[in-house]
């Protein structure tokens, strides 16, 4: 079997020897071809492709001749043994096909594509004039292909001209009729514009009138003027003699009341002596005060919160609360579910109202500061029998309302210039009370304070 394949290879090389393109295949042919070689890769092993086409031999047809169809029309170009391969499943899925390209006769309803494509392959004599003879058939079908396409792309373009012509003589009949429009509306302007200047002159004519009407007017208005002021020269001397008559008369009237003034004089000496005597007999201190004092600020030596949280050591320092309770009149707001969750979160919310509770009480015992401690009366299911202890203000946000607004609402009711101290960890509460006026501390201050009381 060795010797009639060397045989064949070497009769297909003198072959390829003998006859060979003179110019690339036409691209239709090339495709023609791929799609041919990649069909017949189902029927071939893998040890009988050619090695740079064992790695296509998985793909599908479509996908192969797409990915490698430039390594299959090399091999088949060089690879003797692989045409012939590719030749003998021509021959069998298309036996007419071949036997017509072989003995040099193809039937003239062939496609030239695939009869061309089959020359390739089969190589018979005469398969360069077959190839060429199917570039040039498809050559004159691209040109016919072309030659209709131009043929469509003018009677495309006479209509498109036709209906441009027919636009444009539609548009320029509306021209003309804008145009008439146009012309009539600018003569009725023109009439307009006549009256409109007639009517100006008829203006002007009358505002003539009316300046010489007011001139006449003005020199009325003089004449008039002028006997005006004479008789308000004429009235002023009479005002001035009235006025010396009225100075006559009422030194008259002094002379004569004179004697009662003296009584009347004597009268308030005496009031007044006994207001005095009066002043001496109930021991009345002199007064004191003043309007200024009624200006709240603060006075020299006398501590602000600012001031006191300047003399701290730190923001979690009891002794800085216990500056501030010191202040005089100072008020002490609690958020109390944030003050609680914070020193003991474990504890039922019964226990921790009343744990914080008995310590507020004892820290307002202490320093004698007002104490109010707000909790949050979303989280209750019913209303809480609780007896405020001693000194403890005890205060439940209403529904929809929140404790910390109504933190925000008891720090807005303090009048300014009142010490008034938030102690809750929460940022928003803390900025919203320190814009008011407000000193804000930590919750970890005042637990750290109420566990030195126990």
């Amino acid at each position: 079997m060795a010797e009639p394949d060397s045989g064949a290879e070497s009769a297909d090389a003198a072959g390829d020897a003998a006859e060979a393109l003179d110019r690339p295949l036409p691209e239709a042919v090339r495709r023609r071809v791929v799609a041919l070689v990649s069909d017949a890769f189902g029927g071939l092993t893998v040890a009988e492709l050619p090695a740079q086409l064992r790695q296509y031999a998985r793909f599908t047809p479509t996908r192969r001749a797409r990915f490698g169809g430039n390594a299959m029309a090399a091999a088949l170009e060089t690879d003797a043994a692989f045409r012939r391969r590719i030749a003998e499943r021509l021959r069998r899925d298309q036996a007419e096909l071949a036997d017509a390209v072989e003995s040099g006769t193809p039937p003239a309803a062939a496609d030239p594509v695939d009869v061309a494509a089959a020359a390739c392959v089969l190589r018979p004599p005469g398969w360069v004039k077959l190839v060429a003879a199917a570039g040039e058939e498809v050559q004159r079908a691209d040109a016919e292909r072309a030659d209709e396409e131009g043929r469509r792309e003018l009677a495309r373009l006479r209509e498109e001209l036709a209906e441009a012509r027919a636009h444009t003589k539609a548009e320029t009949e509306r021209l003309r009729t804008e145009l008439d429009a146009a012309r009539k509306e600018a003569e009725s302007l023109h009439r307009k514009l006549r009256s409109a200047q007639s009517d100006v002159k008829r203006g002007e004519a009358a505002l003539r009138r009316v300046q010489t009407e007011a001139e006449g007017a003005k020199a009325e208005a003089a004449a008039r003027v002028s006997a005006a002021e004479s008789e308000t020269r004429r009235l002023k001397t009479r005002l001035g003699e009235a006025e010396a008559a009225l100075e006559a008369s009422r030194r008259a009237v002094r002379e004569g009341r004179s004697v009662e003034d003296v009584r009347l004089r004597l009268l308030l000496d005496t009031v007044l002596e006994a207001a005095q005597g009066l002043r001496r007999e109930l021991a009345l201190p002199p007064v004191s005060v003043r309007p200024a004092d009624s200006v709240e600020a603060v006075e020299p030596g006398r501590l602000s919160p600012k001031d006191v949280a300047a003399r701290a050591l730190s923001e979690t320092d009891p002794a800085l609360l216990d500056q501030l309770l010191a202040l005089p009149q100072a008020h002490l707001v609690v958020d109390g579910y944030n003050v609680t969750k914070t020193g003991y979160p474990t504890m039922p919310l019964e226990k921790q109202r009343l744990r914080l509770l008995g310590g507020l009480s004892a820290l307002a015992a202490r320093s004698g500061a007002e104490v109010t401690c707000v909790f949050d009366g979303a989280e209750l299911a019913a209303p809480v029998l609780l007896a405020p202890p001693r000194g403890v203000r005890v205060l439940f946000s209403k529904p929809g309302v929140t404790a910390d607004e109504l933190i925000r609402q008891l720090v807005r009711a303090e009048p300014p210039g009142r010490p008034v101290v938030v102690v809750s960890s929460d940022r928003e509460v803390a900025d919203g009370v320190a814009r008011s006026g407000a000193r804000p501390v930590p919750s970890v201050m005042l637990l750290k304070r109420l566990s030195r009381l126990t």
